[in-house]
């Protein structure tokens, strides 16, 4: 399983929210990409989320994209606001590897298909439920949307994964609900990412034993607090290392 690292950025720095509440914000650094380049080559992936733009509906933080990416190397991937294919292109254009659709998984499934036919394998549907519902609109609103149903309805597409987040437990490092994302995993027909709620190495092994569909994890504010070592998550999420 795959340990991808955080950056989201807010107003132009590199913060986490808690339980995606725009009123609970911890600020880590105002230079996220030299974040990023501190990342390089330790792990495959870095994970972006504009939260600006997830608020807005619009990307916002492009120039700050292209920072990361120049900073980072190939393996970017990065959502918030993406909600037409011009957003996506532009983002392709800066050279991110992977972009995520989150809101429009559920207002414009049409855009869903076109992006995954334009960009085989790049394109991440992001699912973040609260009590087992998708939220939209940077999580400001819930809709009566089941999360198994939407990704079943989008596993034919050719899609990278589902970047599944349990909105209750992110930012809060309480553990993932590993039962919810392995039965996704396994019933959705998608390969998994898990996001929301690691913070400890113990929470990255129980994701990794929980099969094989599920093939990532993000991890932000326990890296940024220093929990643990890049290093240390790589090695629980292969199975090595002591609990943290």
């Amino acid at each position: 399983m795959e340990v991808i690292p955080a950056l989201d950025l807010l107003d132009g720095k590199a913060v986490r929210l808690r339980q995606g509440r725009y009123d609970e914000v911890t600020v880590y650094d105002d230079q996220p990409h030299v974040v990023a380049a501190e990342w390089s080559g330790r792990v495959r992936r870095v994970h972006v989320v504009d939260l600006d733009g997830a608020k807005q509906g619009k990307p916002v933080q492009r120039v700050l994209v292209r920072k990361v990416v120049a900073s980072f190397g190939a393996g970017v991937q990065v959502g918030g606001g993406v909600r037409s294919m011009a957003a996506i292109d532009q983002y392709f254009e800066l050279g991110v590897d992977r972009v995520v659709l989150g809101t429009a998984a559920i207002r414009d499934p049409e855009l869903v298909r076109t992006a995954a036919e334009a960009y085989p394998g790049r394109i991440i549907v992001a699912v973040d439920a609260r009590n087992g519902n998708v939220a939209t609109d940077g999580w400001l609103d819930q809709s009566e949307r089941r999360a198994i149903d939407v990704v079943r309805e989008l596993s034919g597409l050719g899609l990278a994964a589902v970047l599944y987040t349990d909105i209750d437990r992110d930012g809060t490092e309480v553990g993932p609900n590993v039962d919810a994302t392995a039965l996704l995993a396994k019933d959705g027909g998608l390969p998994v990412i898990a996001s929301g709620g690691v913070g400890k190495l113990e929470h990255l092994r129980a994701l990794a034993q929980a099969g094989s569909g599920i093939v990532g994890a993000i991890v932000g504010r326990a890296l940024h607090e220093h929990r643990f070592s890049l290093e240390e998550a790589v090695g629980a999420a292969s199975g090595r290392g002591a609990d943290g």
